[in-house]
C-alpha cells in the first residue's frame, strides 16, 4: 500500500504491510500455491485546507484517518497539501486527472471549489469534511455525489460545559469563535446547554459569557488564525472573571493559551476542540482542561472504507456520542472521579434520548 502526499508536485511516502499464515498438523502437508488476491481497484485521495497535515487538528486527524483506510485496503492513495485558499481547486482537479473514485476534502471552507468539481465529475465521488455541501444555503446539498461528513459536536460540547460549571470557582465561563458558522457555533450552543443543565440539576447559576442561545450569536473575532483579536477576545473573557475558556476554531487557541499564561492565575484552564489538545500540542497541556473531540479520523476511514466496496451512500454521515463520532478527551491532571462519573451518566443519557441536545443537526 502506498499514500502518496505532496504539496503541489508529488512526492513519496510508501507504508509497507504483510500477513504471515501460520499451519499445523499431524504431519507434513504437501505444499501448496498460494491464493492470490486480485488488488482492489480503487483509489482515494485527500486535499487538505490551509492549516496542512502537521497543523495538530482538523487536517492531521483527517490524513491519519485516510492512512488508515488505505492500509487497511492495501490501496493507493494521493494526498495533497494545500497552502492557500486558491489551491483547492487546482488541487482537486489534480487528483480527478490522477483517477481518483473518492475525494475528501477537509474543511468547510472548500465547499465551493468542492461542488464546483462534483458537479463537473458526476462519476468521482467527493466526501467533504465538516460541511453539508450546501453553498447556496437552500436547505438542500449542491450535488448529489458528494457526502457531507458532519460532527453533533453540541452533544459532546454539553459534557464539557457540565464538567466546566463543576469545575469553576468565580462562577464564570467563557467562550468564542473564530466566525458564526454553523459548525463553529454548534460547539458554543451545546457547551451553553450543558452549563445550563448543571445549574438546573444544582440549584446555581454559573454564567457564560461569549455566548446567548436566545440570539444565536456571540463574540467572534472574524478568522481561525492566532493574533491579537483572539488574545483580545480571550483578555476580555479573563476581566469578565472566566476562568474556564473555549475558543472555537483552529489556531485560536494559541493565543487564548497566551492570555491564561500571561494572566498568571493558575487556576484559569482552557478547553480544546477537534482533537485532543494535551496529545496534539503538549506545550499547552498542562492548561488544558479536556478537550470537546471530532473523531475525524474515525469518519474519514469509515467513509473511504464504505465507498471501497463500490456502491458509496452519499448520506450523511453524522458523527454522534452513540456511533463515537464525537466525544471528550480525558482529563488528564484535572481528573475528578465526582465529575467524570456525572459525565458518564450524562453520556448514557443523551445516547439514550433521555436528554435531549438540541443543535442544527437534530
Amino acid at each position: 500500500m502506498t499514500i502518496t502526499t505532496r504539496k503541489r508536485a508529488l512526492g513519496g511516502l510508501a507504508l509497507l504491510g504483510a500477513s504471515a499464515l501460520v499451519l499445523a498438523g499431524c504431519a507434513a502437508a504437501p505444499e501448496e500455491a498460494p491464493e492470490e488476491t486480485a488488488a482492489l481497484d480503487f483509489t482515494p485521495c485527500i486535499v487538505s485546507g490551509t492549516g496542512g497535515w502537521d497543523d495538530a487538528s482538523f487536517n492531521q486527524l483527517a490524513l491519519q484517518g485516510f492512512e488508515e483506510a488505505t492500509a487497511e485496503l492495501g490501496v493507493e492513495g494521493v494526498a495533497v497539501e494545500s497552502q492557500s485558499e486558491s489551491d483547492y481547486q487546482p488541487n482537486i482537479e489534480s487528483v480527478i486527472a490522477e483517477g481518483c473514485d473518492l475525494v475528501v476534502t477537509v474543511g468547510f471552507d472548500l465547499a465551493p471549489a468542492t461542488v464546483t468539481a462534483a458537479l463537473a465529475n458526476p462519476d468521482v465521488s467527493f466526501a467533504l469534511v465538516d460541511d453539508a455541501a450546501d453553498t447556496d444555503f437552500d436547505g438542500a446539498k449542491d450535488a448529489e455525489n458528494i457526502k457531507p461528513i458532519l460532527f453533533n459536536t453540541a452533544e459532546a460540547a454539553f459534557l464539557a460545559g457540565y464538567a466546566s460549571a463543576a469545575r469553576t470557582t468565580t462562577g464564570i465561563l467563557g467562550t468564542y469563535g473564530g466566525m458564526n458558522f454553523p459548525t463553529v457555533a454548534i460547539f458554543m450552543d451545546g457547551y451553553a446547554q450543558g452549563v445550563d443543565y448543571y445549574n438546573e440539576e444544582n440549584g446555581t447559576n454559573v454564567e457564560l459569557r461569549g455566548w446567548d442561545r436566545a440570539a444565536q450569536d456571540g463574540t467572534f473575532i472574524g478568522g481561525f488564525a492566532p493574533g491579537v483579536e483572539s488574545l483580545n477576545a480571550a483578555q476580555n473573557l479573563l476581566d469578565l472573571g472566566a476562568d474556564v475558556i473555549l475558543p472555537v476554531g483552529g489556531g485560536i487557541y494559541i493565543s487564548a493559551a497566551e492570555a491564561i499564561r500571561d494572566s498568571g492565575d493558575d487556576s484559569v484552564v482552557l478547553l480544546g476542540v477537534d482533537a485532543d489538545f494535551t496529545v496534539t500540542d503538549p506545550s499547552v497541556a498542562d492548561i488544558v482542561y479536556t478537550s470537546i473531540l471530532k473523531q475525524i479520523s474515525v469518519a474519514v476511514y469509515d467513509v473511504i472504507l464504505e465507498a471501497s466496496g463500490g456502491a458509496p451512500s452519499f448520506d450523511p454521515y453524522i458523527g454522534t456520542l452513540e456511533n463515537g463520532g464525537v466525544g471528550i478527551a480525558p482529563f488528564y491532571d484535572f481528573a475528578d472521579p465526582e465529575v467524570e462519573a456525572a459525565i458518564e451518566e450524562l453520556a448514557a443519557a443523551i445516547i439514550a434520548g433521555e436528554i435531549e441536545v438540541e443543535s442544527y443537526l437534530n
